[in-house]
Order: C-alpha cells, then structure tokens, then sequence
C-alpha cells in the first residue's frame, strides 16, 4: 500500500531555541552601507577543457530523452580528466532526461540562456536510494526515497552556472501523487550535493521541484547565488534552499517564490540526527526576495544535529506568512 502523508503542522516556541544550540539568527531589514558578498568563499574556476553535450548526441528538442548523452559526458569527464577540470557546455535547447549524477569533481555544468534540463514526467521506474543516515526515514515515506533528479556525492569543486538556465522538474505529478496519497516513496528533490565542498550554484533557475530544490546535506563550503527558484504557493514541501548538516554557506542574491519556506536551515531529525551529530553552522543568508505561504526563512523543522551561527539580513518579506520560523513537529525531538 501507498504510504500515508504526513500532515505538515509546525508549531512555534522560544523554548525551541534550546534545541538549537548557539544560535545565533539576526534580521535586518535596511541598506547597508557597504554591499557584503561571499566572494572567496569557493574560488572561481576557469576549466581548460571544455565539451558540449551535443558532442555525446545531446538534442534540445523537448521530446528526445537525454539520458544516455548526460551520463557519457560526465563518464568522459571523470576518467580523461584535464588539469583545471572540465566545463560541461548545455546549448540553447530543452534537453529532456532522467535522473542523473554528477560522478566527478573539478567540474562545471553551464546552461547557455535558453537552455533548460528538464526532468522526465515518468515516474513508475525513478531510482530509489538509502535515507540519509541523519534521517533514518524519509519525509512523505518511510524506507527508502526517490534520487534526487540532479545529484553529486562526495564531490569536490563543482560548479552549475551558466546564462540563466533552467532546471525543470515535473513537480505536477509528484504534488498530485501527495495529495492523492498514492506515493510509495519520498519524493525527489531536484538538485542535491551530499558530503561535498567547495560547490558554487549561481546564475539558474529552478522550477517546479517535486520536493525540496536545492539541498546541500554535509556539505562545506557552498555559495548559492543569483538564482531564481520558482513552484507554484499551493505546491507541497518546495522549500527554496535547504542547507542541511552543513556549515560555511552562503546564499545571496536570489529570488525565491515557492509553497514552502524559501530557506530553510536543518540538521537531521530525531534520534537519527543526534546520532549522528552534525550541526549546521555558519551559515550566511542576504538580499533573498520573493514570496512564500510559509516562512521566508526558517530553522528546523529538523534540527536534531544542533543549529549555530545563522546571519540574516537585508530580506524582503513581501507577502510572507511568518518571517523568521523557529519550528518543529509535535513529538520530535
């Protein structure tokens, strides 16, 4: 049988803050005099080699799936490796194609304008992978829960840019699939690094995420920048960003109009993330616009591993439910 969806019912305290070791959260809503960014960070990368995935039978016409081109490239790119890496160039097209991984650090994913990586809207036979041991079970399901449709795993140095580019999900069918109660799994979020460093997003779009966007899960050493993140108000759990377990993150610049939190700053649930004990810290968020039902940024509702060091400032919050959201769930620890 289906799972049963979990109803999403956050509730508010200060106690909560006990919870969330040295937190550290501040808001400010005016000018500053000098413009602070993340630069230094995550250095810049000029990549000598550089390859089109036109090169490995890539065709951007919306119909023909891109599968096989996606993951020859990057097979390419992680066994003829070139000092400086490789830049892997996406044209002006939509370039349709099931989930796949980036399998190699010291590399660069660049949409021209126009280009778009769209999610195939199958979804009967989409990969499964483990819960996330800070986790232990997953949010729609337990067990197991569906890959992310872009993802990298203990990665080095990896950028996604380009000339406003597009990452495109089939989110209608997976908010459909919770609300009917006819999951099997969690669903998939549309662009995940987990245990990886030095990672640069910047220059994109993200629309219509199935689950969460952009996830970066015991990562170190990530700017996300200059992104657009779009999912209709009334679409289920699309939080904007969520760094999660993972410190030394910046994330500035960026318009986020989503159905839940626009950022969202978490360490593991229950048990499982005080097991394994990896708090968030250090983590850097200015200049976010958009509009959310939810909380324009909120800590928790997992934050088991600890949560310290949060700096927020210069953020809209134009039509927003709650600004700043402390949260959990009734009986989570």
């Amino acid at each position: 049988m289906p799972c049963p969806t979990h109803p999403y019912k956050p509730f508010s305290y200060v106690c909560l803050l006990a919870s969330v070791p040295s937190l550290l959260l501040s808001l400010h809503c005016f000018a500053l005099e000098e413009r602070a960014t993340c630069s230094g960070i995550v250095p810049a990368r000029y990549r000598n080699d550089r390859i089109s995935i036109t090169d490995f039978g890539g065709v951007g016409d919306g119909r023909t799936l891109n599968t096989k081109a996606f993951r020859e490239a990057i097979y390419r790119i992680q066994h003829l490796r070139w000092r400086g890496g490789t830049l892997l160039y996406i044209p002006p097209g939509v370039y349709l194609t099931e989930s796949f991984g980036l399998l190699t650090s010291h590399m660069t994913l660049y949409l021209a304008r126009g280009a778009t990586i769209k999610a195939t809207e199958e979804t009967w036979d989409w990969p499964l992978t483990a819960p996330l041991p800070s986790y232990g079970r997953e949010r729609d399901c337990p067990g197991p829960r569906y890959e992310s449709f872009i993802h990298g795993y203990g990665l080095r140095d990896v950028v996604i840019t380009g000339e406003s580019g597009t990452i495109d999900g089939p989110g209608e069918i997976w908010w459909n699939m919770w609300r009917w109660r006819t999951l099997w799994f969690t669903r998939l979020s549309l662009l995940e690094f987990v245990n990886s460093r030095g990672i640069i997003i910047s220059n994109m779009a993200f629309w219509n995420s199935p689950f969460w966007n952009v996830h970066p899960v015991f990562c170190s050493n990530v700017v996300i920048r200059y992104v657009t993140i779009l999912a209709p108000h009334d679409s289920p759990n699309t939080d904007g960003i969520d760094p999660d377990s993972s410190n030394n993150v910046c994330i500035e610049d960026s318009f986020i109009s989503v159905g839940d939190d626009r950022v969202s700053v978490k360490s593991g649930w229950d048990e499982y993330g005080i097991a394994y004990g990896r708090r968030s810290s250090g983590i850097t968020i200015r200049r976010i616009a958009g509009f959310s039902p939810f909380a324009a940024i909120s800590v928790g509702s997992e934050t088991s591993g600890g949560i310290e060091n949060v700096l927020a400032e210069n953020i809209n919050l134009f039509n927003t439910g709650i600004g700043i959201h402390i949260k959990t769930y009734i009986g989570r620890r």
